[in-house]
This record gives C-alpha cells, sequence and structure tokens, in this order.
C-alpha cells in the first residue's frame, strides 16, 4: 500500500513515519519550496502529544527541542490569582513543552527523511482524483503522483478538504488577532517554563521564562470584524508594537514593558478555528489534524491532537481490511475527542475578549470553578490521553472490548 501525504508541516511528517510503521509506504507532498523556518510564533505539545510520537518512537526530537511547561497560572488585570492549569499527564506522564513552531517541524521532517521517508518540496496539490482502486494526485507544477490512499495534513485552508466535499466550511473567525515575540532583560515573577496567562482589560497576554532567560510571549487582540486578508500581517511590528503598550498599560505586571523592549515582534495574524466538518473522508481519501478539526490555538491541542489523529490513522490502517472501513473506524474514534476539545478553547476565546461585566463574573466565579476543572475529567482526558501502538485497532463499543486510544486517567 502506498499513500500519497498533502501538507509538511506537523500532520505530514508525523503520519508518513506512523505510516511506515505500519508498513504502509508514504511519501509527503509539501507546497513550501522550502522548510518552515520563519512559519509561525510557537506552541505547546502536550504530554499527550508527546505520547503519541513516543508510540511511533518518534519524541525525542521534539522534545529536544523544547522546554518543559508543567503548569498554567491565570491572572486578571488587576493581579489577581484566578487559579491553575497542570498540564502533564497523570501518575507522572509526560510534562508538555514548549518550542518554535519551526523548530517542531524541523524536528520531524529531519527524523522523517532519516527514516527514509520521502518529502517532496515545491508540491503544491491543486487536484485530485478518486480512481476506485487508487487515487491520482495533480500538482501546480503539472506534475503527477499516483497511491492506493489520500491523506490531507494541508492545514486550516485544505485543499483536499473541498476536493473531499465542495461545500465543506470554511474556518472561523475567532474575534481575535494574535502575535507575540521575545524579550530579554525584563525581569518576570515566573517559575521557568510554567505560563503566566493575563486576562487583560483590553487584550490577553500569556508568556513564559525559558530555561536561557528569554521571555517568550504572545498576545491576543480583541477584534469583533475579521481583517481584510493580508491586513493584520502587512502591519509592521512598530506599529503592533505601539498598539499593544496602550492596550496593555492599564494591567497589572510585566505585559507593555514585555512588548516595549521586545528586540523581535513576529508578524501578526487573525485567529481561525476550524470546529466542525461533517465530512470527513469520501473514498479513498481523507483529511486529518487541522485540516479537519482545528481548535483555537487557546486550546493548547492544535499539535498534540495533529499528531494523535495520524498515528490513530495508521493503527486503523495496519489493522482493518480496506481503506474506507480505516476511515470510517478512525472517524467514529477521533471525532468526539477532538470536537470536544475545540468546544473548550471556543469557551476560553470567549473569555479572552470579554466586556467590562463579563469581567467581573470571569474573575469572581474562576477562583472558585478552575481547581475542579483543572483536577478534572475534562483535563485529565486532554493531557493523560494514551495511544497503545502494539494493541490492535478496534472501533469503540466493538465486543472485543475497550477500543485503543482511551483515556488513561
Amino acid at each position: 500500500m502506498k499513500a500519497l501525504i498533502i501538507g509538511g508541516g506537523i500532520a505530514g511528517p508525523a503520519a508518513a513515519m506512523a505510516l511506515q510503521r505500519a508498513g504502509i509506504e508514504a511519501t509527503v507532498h509539501e507546497a513550501r519550496p522550502t522548510g518552515a523556518d520563519g512559519v509561525g510564533v510557537f506552541l505547546t505539545l502536550g504530554s499527550n502529544g508527546i505520547d503519541a510520537l513516543r508510540a511511533i518512537e518518534a519524541d525525542q526530537p521534539a522534545v529536544a527541542a523544547g522546554f518543559p511547561t508543567p503548569r498554567i497560572d491565570l491572572f486578571s488585570t488587576t493581579g489577581k490569582a484566578l487559579g491553575q492549569i497542570r498540564t502533564s499527564g497523570p501518575d507522572g506522564g509526560f510534562t508538555s513543552r514548549t518550542l518554535k513552531r519551526a523548530d517542531l517541524c524541523r524536528a520531524l521532517h529531519d527524523e522523517a527523511r532519516r527514516r527514509g521517508v520521502r518529502i517532496e518540496q515545491g508540491a503544491r496539490l491543486v487536484d485530485a482524483e478518486d480512481t476506485g482502486d487508487g487515487v491520482r494526485a495533480v500538482f501546480a507544477d503539472g506534475g503527477e503522483a499516483h497511491g492506493d490512499l489520500l491523506i490531507g495534513c494541508d492545514g486550516l485552508h485544505s485543499t483536499v478538504r473541498t476536493l473531499i466535499d465542495p461545500a465543506a466550511p470554511a474556518p472561523a473567525y475567532a474575534g481575535l488577532v494574535g502575535l507575540g515575540g521575545y524579550t530579554r532583560g525584563v525581569p518576570v515573577d515566573a517559575e521557568p517554563g510554567c505560563y503566566r496567562m493575563v486576562f487583560g482589560k483590553r487584550a490577553f497576554l500569556g508568556y513564559a521564562l525559558a530555561p536561557d532567560g528569554q521571555v517568550w510571549w504572545f498576545a491576543n487582540v480583541p477584534r469583533p470584524d475579521e481583517p481584510a486578508r493580508g491586513e493584520a500581517e502587512a502591519t509592521g511590528a512598530e506599529e503592533w508594537r505601539r498598539r499593544l503598550v496602550e492596550l496593555f498599560a492599564d494591567d497589572a505586571g510585566p505585559a507593555a514593558e514585555l512588548v516595549r523592549a521586545s528586540r523581535e515582534i513576529m508578524p501578526a495574524g487573525p485567529i481561525h478555528a476550524m470546529p466542525g466538518v461533517p465530512t470527513w473522508h469520501r473514498g479513498r481519501m481523507i483529511i486529518i489534524g487541522d485540516a479537519a478539526h482545528a481548535p483555537s490555538p487557546s486550546s493548547g491541542q492544535g499539535a498534540s491532537l495533529s499528531v494523535e489523529d495520524a498515528v490513530e490513522l495508521a493503527r486503523a490502517l495496519r489493522d482493518l481490511p480496506t481503506v474506507e472501513r480505516a476511515f470510517a473506524a478512525y472517524e467514529t474514534l477521533r471525532r468526539p475527542r477532538v470536537e470536544r476539545i475545540a468546544k473548550q478553547a471556543a469557551r476560553v476565546n470567549s473569555n479572552k475578549a470579554a466586556g467590562p461585566v463579563a469581567r467581573v463574573f470571569r474573575d469572581l466565579l474562576m477562583p472558585l470553578l478552575l481547581p475542579r476543572m483543572a483536577n478534572g475529567k475534562r483535563i485529565q482526558e486532554t493531557y493523560g490521553h494514551h495511544i497503545d501502538w502494539n494493541t490492535p485497532h478496534t472501533p469503540p463499543g466493538a465486543a472485543s472490548g475497550r477500543a485503543p486510544g482511551y483515556f488513561r486517567v
């Protein structure tokens, strides 16, 4: 069996390695002519994402590229502590890591190539056809590729998604513009590696102190109307510096100073999510990762869910007799989990853009509710998710027992 993988971000090389481990040949076709350097700022790879990479023995390069992020501390605009969330698996499981998106992509690409996976750069998909016994992919340069199945790992603005279902929804604007940067020389009252998240009066700030003393920060700026394509990105770093300093001026903590002193501010962009795609697969084509279910970055789970998808799809293709049955079993297993996490992230977004009255209720209720939530089943289900590669894949509820990919809580 041969798989064509469209997209070489995070899900693509992870899927190729998982398929290879399942005995399926895979080639990654990436639209960019070069690597992912300069793409995105940084992200969190959750303990569940590390666990999924461990299932295919590919976790070490990713872990080495980042630093441990065991906890998130939440604060109000006045500096009031609202609570904390632990981002590690239960029972001494893996600790989440923070790393630059480009470094994670590079680590996965390098490891995939080391294992013999072919990655074709500059291969932008424009069309694909299910031929009944295979798939034909057509690229912008006129080239073609043929395989037994095609996996769309091509992100929020997926071409494969619209080929599977021309009526598929477009990504939904989350009401926020996001950007970030890196600062040295500003003292922060934070434990190294642990995030501090501040629900500011006019914007949201998150930051973490890296082991080398550099502060990694990101900002979410509420904006009800979606910016025109390229508008936020075209606004220069100095203009964003001025705006953010003004937005954070009345907030307790180092937000304004972090922005003011930052030597590097990455380009801004509107935040989108893909919370509900009705059709994930048709015939021999399927979408995974952000192409199928991108949660808002507020979830901290986008990369982790993409890696989980890659491993679970490979297991289904390994263990079930046809591509169609494997796709169906995979969707039955994955859809409830990813859609629950997407809904949780949407609720966090609404808190980031809260008005004056909603801020008061949020700051009163969060210290009461968060301890129960942070240590409850939902958080454990998110970060404690475990995939057992060696257990045969069975659809949830099958007579043979509980399906692999169960929640380890």
